[in-house]
């Protein structure tokens, strides 16, 4: 079996946003000659987040819309425990777990085997930082 570890770095200028990240994945299933397997995006940072969706500005802004009202941003320690700690991402760490940490796809005949219109997003809940989403693909 193959294998091929990288790792993408990322800074979005915004608390809260979302990029498509499948072309940065697609290269390094290919760099990896790997034919059949799998490919792991993980998100490395416990405020940020990778998922498979459309990539359709009106869905991403009905996320930011959604999240924002399960977990409102507030950045006093009134509202959020976790901000007593000195922190104000207690909001960010709900939405990340919403959103969830990795997801797996499929490697069909040297190419992410995904379904009509999935693509690969980083997601981001406490932007202006550079945060780290790890890339594994296995196979043969």
């Amino acid at each position: 079996m193959k294998s091929l570890t990288e790792h993408l770095t990322f800074t979005l200028p915004a608390r809260m946003a979302f990029r498509n990240i499948t072309p940065e994945v697609e290269t390094l299933v290919e760099r990896s000659g790997i034919r059949e397997g799998l490919c792991l995006v993980n998100a490395m940072h416990i405020t940020a987040s990778v998922f498979i969706n459309d990539d359709e500005p009106g869905l991403h802004d009905d996320y930011r819309q959604w999240l924002e009202g399960l977990a409102p941003f507030d950045a006093s320690p009134a509202r959020y425990a976790h901000n007593r700690t000195g922190e104000d991402n207690a909001d960010a760490h709900m939405k990340r777990q919403v959103m969830g940490r990795e997801v797996v796809v499929a490697i069909t005949e040297g190419r992410l085997d995904f379904g009509p219109w999935e693509q690969i997003f980083y997601g981001e809940f406490d932007g202006r930082r550079p945060k780290r989403v790890l890339v594994k693909v296995i196979g043969e």
